[in-house]
């Protein structure tokens, strides 16, 4: 399997030290860098691009948010997994709107750290129970994804059932040998997926699906 990299962004040293010790467990995993605010994060980025940043919110000089905000636009393929303390719905609502590719709070259990970055890496996104079960049902109930997609969306059968497939995480890959095409031509419905529907992201066609009753 492939190697993953990725990158801690956090403002406690032992915390990263820490976190940089469990993750060694998953030999997959390499750590190519460490950044204690959103300055030293995209000064890392100008040399080196990680498949993954741990990013934290609660940072000097520039915070996660700033720094979210930054990447994404400089470095749009880099996936981005919040890893902080706050849990507050509009707060998780607003950094999923930003284009974070998983949330997740500092108490989590490492196996879910590990699971989550796997997750990102190979299929764009990662939501836990706490995000998929509320966050995603808060944005349906207000409606806030409306402006967001585009109206009157005509999706074929296959279509829908790939959709249905990436609301389950499987990769590029599974879906393909799952309904019998290649990889490439799943990538390509994916892409036309994302294009119908005028969302950026995995997390958006997700969203689109719960709302609209192609994935529970």
């Amino acid at each position: 399997m492939a190697i993953i990299t990725y990158i801690i962004a956090d403002d406690h040293k032992v915390f990263r030290q820490g976190l940089h010790y469990t993750l060694n467990s998953d030999a997959v995993l390499k750590c190519v860098g460490e950044a204690e605010n959103g300055v030293q994060l995209l000064q890392l980025l100008g040399s080196i691009q990680p498949d993954v940043i741990l990013m934290d919110m609660k940072m000097p000089e520039m915070d996660g948010m700033e720094a979210t905000k930054a990447v994404k636009a400089k470095y749009p393929d880099v996936k981005i997994i919040v890893l902080t303390m706050y849990d507050d719905e509009n707060f998780v609502l607003h950094m999923l709107d930003m284009g974070v590719n998983g949330y997740l709070t500092k108490n989590a259990d490492p196996e879910e750290i590990i699971k989550a970055i796997h997750a990102v890496a190979e299929n764009d996104y990662y939501f836990n129970d706490m995000v998929s079960k509320l966050m995603l049902k808060t944005i349906v109930k207000k409606k806030q994804i409306e402006q967001r997609t585009k109206e009157n969306v005509q999706l074929n059968d296959k279509e829908k059932e790939i959709l249905r497939l990436i609301c389950m995480e499987h990769t590029n890959a599974e879906i393909a040998e799952k309904v019998f095409l290649s990889q490439r031509t799943v990538e390509g419905i994916r892409s036309t997926l994302l294009e119908k529907i005028g969302v950026r992201n995995t997390a958006g066609l997700v969203v689109y699906a719960v709302k609209n009753g192609i994935a529970e």
